[in-house]
């Protein structure tokens, strides 16, 4: 992999992160308790309580794809950045840019 395409995934990870950060600050108010002295209707309250559990759901996922946007970016200067922990083959620049956190290749990955 040549530094300038480094360079690009780079540019991609950070992006991603600031993109994640902004979106694991919205869940985490949305994943606020809900009171139970809330004024809602019991199907509305059921269902407030479902999309909390979504959006944990969702909060959890985006935290883990975090770290490891964070320990690809500290990857990214090694030589073995982009290469397949499994089959030791180069993982192809266009799974890079989609996932850049990926440590395995396509064929590994399935």
């Amino acid at each position: 992999m040549t530094q300038e395409e480094k360079n690009t995934i780079k540019q991609t990870i950070e992006t991603q992160i600031t993109q994640l950060q902004k979106q694991i600050i919205e869940l985490k108010e949305k994943t606020k308790p809900i009171s139970p002295d809330c004024s809602l209707g019991r199907l509305t309250r059921l269902e407030a309580m479902n999309e909390k559990m979504v959006n944990e759901k969702v909060l959890q996922e985006g935290e883990l794809k975090l770290t490891r946007l964070k320990n690809a970016l500290l990857r990214i200067n090694h030589e073995m950045f982009g290469i397949c922990i499994e089959c030791e083959e180069s993982i192809g620049l266009g799974r890079m840019m989609i996932r850049p956190e990926s440590v395995r290749c396509v064929a590994c990955a399935s």
